[in-house]
């Protein structure tokens, strides 16, 4: 127990617990974080109540997707406000530095300092990724735990198994640097190329945090999906670039 859990009395501390089961089990209902967290129903709607109130969760209405009937569902999500409470200490100096960077390099500044930081990224993924062998499936699931690992609360999830149709839905619950890359979207850009080359396939980024979305969703073509050798992007150098940004191409 840190020192400031320690300051913290038991509400404190049970709404805390609300949270982080939010951000890391979202779209949830009130129901499911009662089994999860083992409280009652009462106590659950307290304390999501009280976080709905501060504006770091949200709820967010679910249709059925099997028969799009009755009423939608009530499921809890973490806010763009509460993602950009949760380890942004220094958010500030950061986007100043880039406006530096901007300032003197111009754009592609930008886009080679991004593509820098997620090569780091790249280099410490490529190796669990390439464990799971050629099967794209399996590597977006190897993708999936190595986020999840580092704070990502990623999943990988399969849609239209057996078809051509098929893909994997590789989602991710939190982003470190949500509001920066509201600014400066060329790190989600930087990031879904690294996914493309992890994966061996072109990837569609159908939604980012940075965005609007509630969650960062990466389409991840399986059902004729080939892999292909792609080459990793040296520290340094710069990329030609498609001229449509992932961001650009995002679903509404």
């Amino acid at each position: 127990m840190t020192q400031v859990e320690l300051g913290m009395d038991p509400e404190e501390r049970t709404r805390d617990r609300v949270l982080t089961a939010v951000l890391e089990h979202g779209p949830v209902s009130a129901a499911q974080m009662g089994k999860l967290l083992g409280l009652t129903p009462a106590a659950v709607r307290r304390h999501l109540d009280t976080l709905s109130r501060l504006g770091v969760i949200e709820v967010k209405l679910i249709s059925n997707a099997k028969s799009g009937a009755g009423r939608p569902a009530r499921r809890y999500v973490v806010s763009k406000r509460g993602q950009s409470e949760i380890g942004d200490d220094y958010l500030q100096i950061a986007r100043l530095a880039l406006d530096e960077i901007r300032a003197v390099k111009g754009e592609q500044g930008v886009v080679d300092f991004a593509k820098r930081r997620f090569a780091l990224m790249e280099a410490k993924y490529r190796p669990l990724v390439d464990a799971a062998g050629k099967d794209v499936g399996a590597r977006s699931l190897a993708l999936a735990a190595a986020l999840n690992a580092d704070g990502f609360v990623a999943s990988s999830n399969s849609l239209n198994s057996g078809t051509p149709m098929a893909a994997e839905q590789l989602c991710q619950g939190h982003c470190p640097i949500q509001e920066l890359a509201t600014t400066f979207p060329q790190f989600c850009d930087a990031e879904t190329d690294v996914f493309s080359r992890l994966l061996g396939v072109d990837v569609r980024r159908l939604s980012t945090m940075a965005s609007g979305g509630h969650v960062c969703t990466t389409h991840v073509p399986t059902g004729r999906a080939v892999i292909r050798k792609r080459v990793s992007v040296p520290a340094g150098i710069a990329q030609p670039s498609n001229n449509i940004s992932n961001h650009q191409q995002e679903r509404p």
